[in-house]
This record gives structure tokens, C-alpha cells and sequence, in this order.
């Protein structure tokens, strides 16, 4: 139980799926108090030892608490064991972290009599409010149905869990460029401008666009004026001047861009000084046909390259991919069909498409990996294609993040609207996350794609259904 009744602090109840979005989010509420059921533990004991993909948070999770605790006594774990001195100063207010028994509670209390999980939680929570009153209690879940109900029983305050959430709209979202009103030329009022072999380079004051961050692109409503963020100061920011006709010029693979965000991408896909360029944008947009062209260009004409490794979050698969029959790649081709889509896309004038696809595949040692199977890897000198990213948490991203090494260049792809997962939106998805932390690294672009290419149906379908 959390140590004194106070209306200064808050009592926060979590349910099993925040630890496995964020294994350490009990570390997360400052000078509150956090409680952790009985039934939660349960749930991640069941999850620890399955073949999901949760299973390694269930674990880190379970381990962190066991660290903390390892030395509490019964009556300790119930009334709660100090955070102090764990993700704060030692001068800080820290809460506690207590286990509650809430098995042995008597029916009397519990609103739900039913056995379910969900139930039990609910059930804890509202008996703390009860029983704490007028202290704020708050049960915390990703789980949208757990939150309706738990306020329908009377809970009086339910949250989703927010503490890894950069933004509070999708509107917010960094889109990788800036677009300003009118003429760039006519709104610079001083500049300074070098030559550097083949390129110009401008030096603008920094009042210009405060909020700019390496390697985000610029463009005005002339279509003449492109340029890239390359450096900053605290008064000024230096331009590539990529110029827009030059920047449509770019090509990989035999494609061309059919849009200045196209345009973009193929710019940043094909720079060896970028490790990580983030694609968002609808169905349709090219994501997946540009960073597979880009690729094949890197690994096959330029040698930059030893191969490409295509992967995508495979949750319905995470269970069962181990005892289907066939290799690890025959077993991912059903989820990786996009990718085959586009290599036909990409050798569609050629005579023998399948003999080409085959002869590509190989050349450029072309492999598909499941992201359940990417962990304790060290990924050398490869473009890694992660697709369909925006089904994954930030921990998850950032598992298969940690897995490039030296000279590995990775491209991430993913819709915000299209999230299959139960307890992601577009604000809380690891995609989402991954572009606001990474847009002030210099090793990384991220480019939304706004414009529907694939077909005038598929673009009918993304303005108006």
C-alpha cells in the first residue's frame, strides 16, 4: 500500500500493458507512488515465457522491479519501497513502488466479481480510491476498452500513459522541411555565400527559421529555391542550395520523383553521410518503392554497400513464425510482399521480370529478416529496410536501432493512420517518437510524404474515405 494519504502526491496504478510498452515506467511518476497488482505480475510471468515478441520487456520489466525490491520484506513490498536515488537527484521528492495483494481482497470490495485480469485491476484501483480518499488515485493503461470501463465503475481518474508521448497532435509532427511564404531571396536580409567545389553554401541569419534543425529541407512557393540545413549556430544556420529543378533531377534505380517530397527522400536516401532517414506518409506515397530504389542503387551500382536486409514489425506472426514450415525468409515473404511488389515495379519493362527479380535479389544479396529475430545481431556496412515501423513502440525501435554498426545505413518506413496495434495511436507510435528525437541528430532526415502517387484510386481512397 503507498505509504501516507496526502493530496499532494498521486497514486498511480499500472496495468501490465504500460510496463511492456516501457519495461522501466515505474520509474517514471517523480514524488508519486506507484502500485503494481498482484494480477500484473501474473500477466507478466505468462508473457515472460511466450514467444511473443513483448516477452524481452516482460523480462527487463520484471528485472528492474526485482532489483529495486530484491531486499524489501512482505510488509515492505505492500507498503511500499522508496524510489530514491533511481531517475532522479538525490535532492528530489521520489514516491514509492509497493505490490499489492489484490488476490486476497474480499468480494465485498470489489466492484467486478468476474475473474478476469482486466477486472481485478480495475478493482484495486478503485478500492485505493476508496480507501485513500481524498488522495488522487489513477489507473494508468494503454487499454481504451480497460479505460471505459474502469470510469464507467466509478474510477474516478484513468490515463493513458504519456511520459514517452513528444507531442500532443499528429499535426505537430516534424515533416523533415520547411516551406516558406513567397520568395525565399526576397525575406533574406543578409547572407553570405561560399562556393565548395561543385555546391554553394549560404550562411542565413538563424532569426530566419528559429526552430530549424540539421538537415531539414527548405523550399519557397516559387519552385526555384531548395535547400538543406547543413550546420547551426546560435546566430546563424549554413544552406546547401540544392536548387528545386536540380533536386527533381535526382534519380536511383531508374526512378525519378514525382514530387518535391520524392525529390526529398531520394536526396537524403542517397547521402552517405545520413545513417537514418525516416519516411512517413500515406499508402501510396512511394515510401517503400524509393527506399528499395535507393538501396538497390547504393548495394549494386555504386558498391557503397555489402547488402540489404529488408524487415517489418510482424505481430501476428510473433507467436507461430518458429513452427511454420520453411526458412526464416519463406516464412517473412507472405509479410514482405511489399517489397516484392516494388521489385516488380522496379523491373517491369524488363522481358524476363521474374529472372531479373531473382538475378537482383541475389546481386545484391537481398535478405529478409523478422524483427523478432534481430536482437543480439550486429548489423556491418548494409542498408537495413524496416517497413510498417509505425506498429512499434519506441523500446522496440529502438532494439533494432541498436543493432547497426559501423557503416550501416537505415531506412524506416511507416503510415501513422494505418496503426494495427491495440495500444498505439499516432501520438504514442515508436514512429512518432523516433522522429522527435532524432530530428536534431545530424545523421538523420526524416521526410513526410504527403502526395498519393500510387494510382488516382488509391489517392481518391486516402483524400475521401
Amino acid at each position: 500500500m503507498p505509504r501516507k494519504k496526502s493530496t499532494e502526491t498521486k497514486i498511480y496504478v499500472l496495468d501490465t500493458n504500460i510496463l511492456l510498452h516501457e519495461p522501466h515506467a515505474f520509474l517514471s511518476f517523480k514524488e508519486h507512488d506507484v502500485v503494481i497488482p498482484m494480477t500484473v505480475l501474473e500477466e507478466l510471468d505468462y508473457i515472460k515465457d511466450s514467444k511473443k515478441d513483448v516477452a524481452r520487456d516482460a523480462r527487463v520489466s520484471i528485472r528492474a522491479m526485482e532489483d529495486l525490491l530484491h531486499n524489501a520484506t512482505p510488509e515492505d513490498m505492500l507498503a511500499g519501497v522508496s524510489l530514491s536515488g533511481i531517475g532522479a537527484g538525490d535532492t528530489a521528492p521520489t514516491g514509492s513502488l509497493s505490490i499489492f495483494s489484490d488476490l486476497t481482497m474480499m468480494d465485498a470490495q470489489q466492484v467486478f466479481t468476474s475473474d478476469e485480469n482486466d477486472n481485478r485491476i480495475i478493482n484495486v484501483a478503485l478500492h485505493l480510491q476508496k480507501t485513500y480518499m481524498p488522495q488522487q488515485v489513477v489507473l494508468v493503461t494503454k487499454d481504451l476498452n480497460m479505460r471505459l470501463k474502469a470510469k464507467g465503475a466509478g474510477l474516478a481518474h484513468v490515463e493513458d500513459y504519456r511520459t514517452d508521448q513528444l507531442i500532443s497532435d499528429i499535426k505537430y509532427l516534424s515533416k523533415g522541411y520547411h516551406r516558406f511564404e513567397g520568395n525565399f531571396w526576397e525575406q533574406v536580409k543578409d547572407v553570405d555565400s561560399r562556393t565548395e567545389g561543385r555546391d554553394t553554401v549560404h550562411t542565413i541569419p538563424r532569426s530566419m527559421l528559429s526552430e530549424a534543425y540539421i538537415n531539414e529541407f527548405l523550399l519557397d512557393e516559387t519552385n526555384h529555391f531548395a535547400g538543406l540545413v547543413e550546420s547551426m549556430t546560435d546566430d546563424s544556420m549554413e544552406v546547401l542550395d540544392l536548387g528545386y529543378e536540380r533536386l527533381m533531377g535526382r534519380h536511383a534505380w531508374g526512378i525519378t520523383p514525382k514530387n518535391i517530397g520524392q525529390a526529398m527522400a531520394l536526396h537524403a536516401l542517397l547521402d552517405p553521410h545520413i545513417d537514418l532517414v525516416i519516411l512517413t506518409g500515406p499508402a501510396g506515397s512511394g515510401k517503400t518503392l524509393l527506399a528499395l530504389a535507393a538501396a538497390l542503387e547504393m548495394v549494386v551500382e555504386r558498391n557503397m554497400y555489402d547488402k540489404i536486409l529488408v524487415t517489418r514489425s510482424t505481430p501476428e506472426i510473433a507467436e507461430s513464425i518458429g513452427f511454420l514450415p520453411g526458412t526464416e525468409e519463406e516464412k517473412m515473404l507472405p509479410w514482405l510482399a511489399a517489397i516484392t511488389d516494388s521489385l516488380e515495379v522496379l523491373h517491369k519493362h524488363d522481358e524476363n521480370v521474374k529472372g531479373s527479380m531473382s538475378y537482383i535479389m541475389e546481386k545484391a544479396n537481398i535478405q529478409y529478416k523478422s524483427v523478432n529475430f534481430m536482437r543480439g545481431r550486429s548489423i556491418q556496412n548494409s542498408i537495413v529496410i524496416l517497413d510498417e515501423s509505425q506498429n512499434l513502440t519506441a523500446s522496440q525501435l529502438k532494439t533494432i536501432i541498436t543493432r547497426c554498426g559501423e557503416g550501416t545505413k537505415l531506412i524506416v518506413g511507416g503510415n501513422l493512420a494505418q496503426i494495427d496495434s491495440n495500444y498505439l495511436s499516432a501520438v504514442t507510435s515508436g514512429l512518432t517518437y523516433l522522429v522527435e528525437k532524432f530530428k536534431d541528430f545530424s545523421g538523420s532526415a526524416t521526410i513526410n510524404l504527403d502526395g498519393v502517387v500510387r494510382s488516382r484510386l488509391a489517392d481518391f481512397a486516402e483524400r475521401h474515405l
